[in-house]
């Protein structure tokens, strides 16, 4: 198959970049990996080889870093397009430390483009995210369309909004520049072989992850925040996705990008539109594992809204793009990568599962 292009992939090794990185390969494109590695394992790239055959290249780059990013792009004057994950991504750690999150996100989004300019690169995906929209219960908006208001609660989803105003900003200033802003809601799942997954370094701050912990006896129960919400069931509501439908809509807005070159900068939410709340994952996650998970209830974290729902209609349409896996299959992955990888990347996968390799790899 003829390459489709390259493709500068920041963060390429962290849970949505190497699940992308591993799509982007199998849909023909070669790429190329930026990433720190903070929160993230350069062992990723050997599970992309795994199941795609191909190794991207890497480099252990900072996006921060403007030398070292040029110096990418010198390298590869072959790239033609970034998908921008690089980031830190914890609400309630953005909330202690606001500096460090504009210098990190938007102090190296901005690196970020003005390297694409200095090379004359003109094509962008973002690594958005529903928290732009802060709480659309507001403005009774759910489930979310992009046309709500945007106003987020926190300096993790401030950053995110700041971005995609730079980015806009970018793509009105530069001709043929354009670009797509990918509003996610929440990853969930792990790849089916369970050689891949999320890896989280020190503490997870999303629920299935969590709950993996809790199911693996890494953790003695979960904690959920909040029992006094507008629920059927009193917990938060959030739209969960499988973590490879996210990766195909990245491929999707790209593909979109370059059939219509006169685009400019656009937003698209990636969801499922179906609302779960945090009680109906621990009953689905429960069920894949086989037995009850322990959880206390505390009271609600500062910063969380009741409902983060997608209103998916406008990807569906304009990208041609649907999330298609179940919220069980996401449950019935992350537990075959959970309890079969318990160090997660800091181990080799069971032979076992390599032995199964041929059945996804075809």
């Amino acid at each position: 198959m003829a390459s489709q292009g390259t493709i500068l992939v920041t963060g390429g090794c962290g849970y949505i970049g190497s699940f992308t990185t591993l799509e982007l390969i199998l849909a023909g494109y070669d790429v190329i990996i930026v990433d720190n590695l903070t929160n993230s394992s350069e062992e990723s790239l050997n599970r992309i080889e795994l199941l795609s055959g191909k190794k991207p290249k890497f480099y252990n780059v900072d996006v921060t870093d403007g030398p070292a990013l040029n110096n990418v792009f010198s390298n590869h004057p072959e790239i033609t397009g970034v998908i921008h994950f690089a980031a830190l991504k914890a609400v309630g750690e953005s909330v202690e430390k606001p500096l460090e999150y504009y210098r990190v996100n938007v102090g190296g989004s901005i690196t970020l483009l003005q390297a694409m300019e200095n090379h004359d690169v003109k094509t962008i995906v973002f690594s958005s995210s529903a928290t732009v929209y802060g709480d659309a219960t507001k403005h009774n908006l759910i489930p979310i369309p992009e046309t709500c208001p945007l106003g987020p609660t926190n300096p993790y989803g401030n950053t995110k909004l700041a971005i995609e105003l730079v980015i806009r900003d970018q793509c009105v200033a530069r001709k043929g520049m354009t670009g797509a802003l990918l509003r996610y809601f929440n990853p969930a799942g792990a790849h089916p072989s369970g050689i891949m997954g999320e890896d989280p370094q020190g503490v997870p701050y999303n629920l299935l992850p969590l709950l993996a912990q809790v199911a693996t006896g890494k953790r003695e129960k979960l904690q959920v925040f909040g029992t006094d919400y507008d629920s059927h069931d009193g917990t938060a509501i959030r739209d969960y996705i499988h973590v490879i439908d996210l990766a195909k809509g990245h491929i999707a807005a790209l593909k979109y990008l370059k059939d219509h070159p006169d685009t400019g900068c656009r937003e698209w939410n990636l969801g499922t539109g179906k609302g779960s709340t945090v009680f109906d994952m621990i009953k689905a996650f429960s069920k894949s594992v086989g037995r009850d998970l322990p959880y206390e209830i505390k009271p609600r974290r500062a910063g969380d809204v009741l409902d983060l729902t997608a209103k998916p209609n406008k990807a569906n349409e304009e990208l041609g793009w649907k999330a298609e896996k179940t919220l069980e299959s996401a449950c019935d992955d992350l537990w075959k990568w959970a309890s079969n990888n318990p160090q997660g990347y800091r181990q080799q996968p069971p032979q076992e599962l390599l032995a199964m390799l041929d059945k996804y790899t075809m």
